[in-house]
């Protein structure tokens, strides 16, 4: 496996083990729906949150979250809305991020975005 899919592999581990920790139940994960992937899809308490995470080795071009595009964030738009349709839900929804950095001795930073875009609204 690639070096960079590895990075991203262990990202999302970490992200799962953190929201399970905060009392998430974990209902997908890497849910695909046409180009785009969910990597998590979670309950916080009523709220299915679609999580996109991003993770890092470095930061020397940037903090992960500063890769997500207004493309991605479309992507995931239309994910949220095929998933939504699949399992009838008609409830509330959000979209947060979980940026991870990795450095080179196993220590990791992790930092969640709730909310972290509004379909639909422009940044």
């Amino acid at each position: 496996m690639a070096r960079h899919h590895e990075i991203g592999r262990k990202g999302e581990e970490l992200a799962q083990a953190y929201l399970r920790r905060k009392g998430w139940t974990i209902l997908e994960t890497n849910w695909r729906y046409q180009r785009a992937e969910v990597d998590i899809i979670a309950k916080d308490g009523p709220v299915l949150v679609f999580v996109e995470v991003k993770t890092r080795s470095s930061a020397a071009f940037g903090q992960p979250e500063e890769f997500i595009t207004p493309y991605k964030e479309q992507l995931l738009t239309d994910a949220a809305h095929a998933y939504m349709e699949h399992i009838g839900h008609e409830w509330e929804i959000r979209f947060d991020f979980v940026s991870i950095l990795l450095h080179p001795d196993g220590r990791y930073r992790l930092r969640h975005f709730p909310d972290a875009f509004f379909p639909g609204l422009e940044g």
